[in-house]
């Protein structure tokens, strides 16, 4: 496998960031790290090596200040340590009340696109206007990273393509490295890696991006508008089942608005049982 979501890849490039924060010219030394964090230099060593290094929470407050990280790379560091360690954690696959409470919220929203997906971006529920303006939503297996990254479809609608693929691929680390690279996340960056494009852009950088909260954007939908609609991406998170996201794309112009308000949805499907 040719993932780079591993654990001491991030630590590497972000020992590079830090340097460059740092305003050193060069990635921090591993020495200087484990001074920072008050450590051996073998003990970081053996981090960056993938050796079986226990991470308290001291260490990991020790480690993100040493590193200098941002609120992304912070709960990526802290996902990937604890992504399977609570053995009270709900079973992500048990449906229960929170997703019907979300299929509920989702029938309330119906004038705007939304949508509702799992930790691995299948589209789990969504309203009838998001299937309007997207119907590739209504397909068996809609995954949204997927329809992003591989898509022609996607690259027509989304203006300025390469700058949303990055920002997903990012996404993508970040659930393969809290996910410690399980499951049908890992096959599904498989099959994006076989877009040359998504390849390069995958090699470019290793960032990691959490959510896209208040992430405005634009879109070309020439069978909801002639013009452009720019619309604001609204995350949210249930308390205890965190693996799920309900998404809210609110147009941010009058006239996206007006569309999404003139245009009624061709199939208002009543919410999924979940």
């Amino acid at each position: 496998m040719h993932h780079t979501a591993r654990l001491p890849d991030l630590l590497r490039a972000w020992r590079a960031t830090a340097g460059k924060k740092l305003q050193r010219g060069k990635p921090l030394p591993q020495k200087e790290v484990a001074e920072r964090m008050e450590v051996s230099e073998r003990w970081y060593r053996n981090l960056e090596s993938d050796a079986r290094v226990p991470l308290t929470p001291d260490a990991l407050t020790r480690l993100s200040a040493a590193l200098a990280l941002g609120p992304d790379e912070r709960l990526a560091l802290y996902g990937n340590v604890h992504a399977h360690a609570d053995p009270a954690a709900p079973d992500p696959h048990d449906g229960g009340e929170p997703r019907c409470a979300l299929a509920e919220l989702l029938a309330t929203q119906e004038q705007f696109p939304a949508y509702l997906v799992d930790q691995s971006w299948d589209i789990l529920d969504h309203t009838g206007t998001m299937a309007t303006w997207f119907p590739w939503v209504l397909e068996p297996g809609a995954n949204l990273l997927r329809w992003v990254l591989t898509s022609a479809e996607a690259r027509e609608q989304l203006t300025d393509w390469p700058a949303h693929a990055a920002v997903y691929l990012a996404q993508l680390r970040f659930a393969l490295v809290t996910s410690r690279g399980e499951g049908p996340l890992a096959a599904l960056l498989d099959e994006v890696l076989d877009d040359h494009e998504c390849r390069s852009l995958w090699g470019q950088d290793l960032n990691v991006i959490a959510y896209r909260q208040g992430h405005r954007f634009r879109l070309r939908l020439p069978h909801v508008s002639a013009d452009e609609i720019t619309v604001t991406s609204q995350v949210l998170l249930p308390a205890y089942r965190q693996e799920l996201r309900y998404v809210l794309l609110l147009p941010a112009n009058a006239s996206a608005r007006q569309a999404a308000t003139r245009i009624q949805p061709q199939s208002q499907p009543q919410a999924q049982a979940l």
